[in-house]
């Protein structure tokens, strides 16, 4: 415990993007090392500007102890880039978090994920894509990522478990907090099915502008490769799409958003993009693909 509290009180005292905390800890090996200055000198000095110059203490750390033995009596748990746990598709991108709470329990079988994204103003056409999108790649054993948001996302966390699948909601906000809060019956329903709630944020922060698209990035890293149902050109989804095939992922375009959105024709013609008529078309492509998608650092 004392190793992941030495990585809340090191992300406290970042001075810039959280995800090159996270490759300075994996490049020390160690958080404690890290907090006391304790430096091998193999560390990119670049990374070692993100945490200051500020010493954390003792006591921060020791705080930061008392707040997860906390977070663990309400069933949530801490994985740092430091645990074996980290997800390992989410480990081999370039700008992941350097921890997740978790609500529920991740598993090597999200290995195999695919998130499902879309817009919040959903047609019904679009909800219903998702539905059937969703419940065939749970009926085929991949874990069903997506947002908890209304709409596309609501859709398919409820088809998934509808057909008794998995599936994981990656928040924008803090692990104790529902966004939206009309979805907290959904969010229960996740975890008592088995499935989780994941997110990079302090446990009680609310949602803001920047926190949904921080939490693309992870949703894109956790998946194999991201399904877009309906968006439109400022929808974030359109924005996890980018994500996907910066991080190299697969990127899949239902053909009708396609056939209705400018910036999905474009984006169907990039390498690493597929337009798809139903699961089947997704399911050729992830059989092709038997490990996790490596990337290469953009740093």
């Amino acid at each position: 415990m004392t190793e992941r509290a030495a990585v809340l009180a090191l992300v406290q005292h970042a001075r810039r993007e959280w995800y090159l905390v996270a490759q300075l800890l994996e490049a020390t090996g160690s958080a404690l090392r890290v907090a006391r200055r304790e430096w091998t000198g193999m560390e990119p000095p670049e990374l070692l500007t993100a945490i200051g110059d500020d010493e954390v203490s003792e006591d921060e750390i020791a705080h930061h102890e008392a707040s997860i033995a906390q977070l663990e009596k309400e069933g949530v748990s801490l994985v740092t880039v430091l645990d074996e746990a980290y997800p390992t598709n989410l480990r081999l991108v370039y700008n992941r978090p350097p921890f997740l709470f978790v609500r529920g329990a991740l598993r090597q079988e999200d290995e195999r994920a695919v998130a499902v994204v879309g817009t919040r103003n959903a047609s019904a056409e679009g909800r219903q894509q998702a539905d059937r999108l969703a419940r065939d790649l749970a009926r085929a054993g991949v874990t069903v990522l997506s947002g908890l948001a209304l709409g596309i996302d609501g859709a398919a966390h409820e088809a998934t478990l509808d057909v008794g699948g998995r599936t994981v909601a990656v928040l924008g906000t803090g692990i104790r907090r529902t966004y939206p809060r009309g979805h907290s019956d959904l969010a229960r329903r996740i975890v008592e099915a088995g499935g989780a709630l994941v997110s990079q944020f302090w446990p009680d922060a609310p949602p803001t502008k920047w926190s949904f698209p921080m939490r693309n990035v992870t949703m894109s890293g956790m998946a194999i490769g991201t399904v877009v149902v309906e968006a439109s050109k400022t929808s974030g989804a359109k924005m996890q799409a980018r994500l996907a095939l910066e991080h190299e992922k697969r990127l899949f375009l239902v053909e009708s958003l396609v056939m209705h959105e400018p910036w999905a024709r474009r984006y169907a013609e990039k390498p690493g993009a597929t337009v798809v008529q139903d699961v089947d078309d997704v399911l050729a492509t992830l059989d092709a693909e038997l490990r996790p998608v490596s990337q290469l650092s953009l740093t």
